[in-house]
Order: structure tokens, then C-alpha cells, then sequence
């Protein structure tokens, strides 16, 4: 099994790349921002592979780093997600962006990408829920979450995190920056801080975000 691939970026096109190695060329297929990644490299190339093996072919995905690997193998094991979805869905969000999503419960996030449907949105929501925290992915809202700060649902431990984020999406932001932001309040603030602290700590964080933009 190739597990993964270091030449020179041969040709490229819509979701593929030829990564030559030593002479053989290999077809890969990518998510738009790996691609991205390989048209900005000078010289040697690397990437990630994950192997598929059918009894008609076998082919060969590549991904920039080991997280979008990981993300890629988490995507597929949902009924109705198969790799040309999962790179569909990597080529829509980053890794992190997924994570923070998928913790989030934002349907509208993940249904951005090509050929995810409001059904199959709420399904990679609700079977990833509690995988998704298994995979390395560096983002402080997933940390949070896994940690307890900010619960999906409602009435539990810290139900001013959960009612500040809520809070948040009724002024207009989309769940899944609130949830980042209020997250990121959550840790700066600490896990008791009240509902009032956390709406005007995570306002001044999307507002310098705003800003900085």
C-alpha cells in the first residue's frame, strides 16, 4: 500500500494531480486546496496517500498534510460519503473549519460543498459528533469542546456557553464562528465565567475579526 509519495508535480487538472517519481508517474486525486498547496511548491513535492482497492482499479488520493488525510478517512466512513464527496467537502472547508463544523452542529457550513445535500449535512454532522474529536485538528473551539466548554445541547455544565453561542447566531453570525469565538472566550475566561461575559468577550472577538478582515 502507497501510504505516500515524494517527485515532482508532472501535470494537474480539476481534483487530480502526476506526481513523478523517479520517472513513474502516479495519478492522484486532491481536494482544490491541495492542489493549491503542490502549484506552489518549487521542486520535490510531497504527499499524503490514502490507497483504494477495487476489484476494477485502484486509485490513489493525495493529501498536503496528514489532517486532511485524517479528515478524508473520518468523511468516508458516513453512509453516502464517498471520495469524490469527501474531497468535495476538503476542497469547501479546511480540516479545521470541519472540525469546528462538525462540533458546532452547522449543517449550513458543511452543506456548502459540492454534492452535500441538507439530508447528508445532517448526517455527517450527527455520525461524526463524537468522532471528530479524535483526530488531531488544532482548533480551540474543537479543544473546548471536547473539554466540556461549550455542550451541543442544552441544561448542561456550562449552559452559558451553550446560550451565549445561541445568543450570538440571533445577532446575525453563523454557528460556527460564534461557536469558535465563544469557545475562545470559554478558555480565556474560564469554564464559569457568566452568559453576559461571554456574549461581550465573544462580540469583541468576531468584531476585531471584522476588522481585521
Amino acid at each position: 500500500m502507497i501510504a505516500k509519495l515524494t517527485g515532482v508535480l508532472d501535470t494537474s487538472g480539476e481534483g487530480w494531480a502526476v506526481i513523478d517519481v523517479n520517472g513513474v508517474g502516479y495519478l492522484i486525486f486532491c481536494s482544490n486546496r491541495t492542489l493549491g498547496v503542490l502549484a506552489g511548491v518549487t521542486g520535490a513535492v510531497s504527499v499524503f496517500v490514502e490507497t483504494h482497492v477495487r476489484e476494477d482499479h485502484i486509485h490513489l488520493y493525495g493529501f498536503a498534510d496528514e489532517g486532511e488525510r485524517e479528515g478524508f478517512k473520518l468523511l468516508t466512513t458516513v453512509q453516502g460519503v464517498g471520495a469524490k464527496v469527501a474531497l468535495g467537502i476538503l476542497s469547501a472547508l479546511t480540516v479545521d473549519a470541519l472540525a469546528q463544523a462538525v462540533a458546532a452542529g452547522d449543517k449550513a457550513a458543511v452543506s456548502q460543498a459540492q454534492g452535500v445535500g441538507p439530508k447528508l449535512a445532517t448526517r455527517i454532522v450527527t455520525e461524526l459528533k463524537d468522532k471528530v474529536g479524535g483526530i488531531a485538528l488544532g482548533t480551540a473551539a474543537l479543544r473546548a469542546n471536547a473539554q466540556g466548554a461549550v455542550p451541543a445541547g442544552e441544561g448542561g455544565e456550562n449552559a452559558a456557553a451553550a446560550d451565549a453561542v445561541s445568543a450570538l447566531v440571533n445577532l446575525g453570525y453563523g454557528r460556527t464562528e460564534a461557536f469558535g469565538a465563544v469557545a475562545r472566550s470559554v478558555q480565556r475566561l474560564g469554564s464559569d465565567a457568566g452568559l453576559d461575559s461571554l456574549i461581550r468577550d465573544g462580540l469583541g472577538e468576531l468584531g476585531s475579526a471584522e476588522t481585521h478582515a
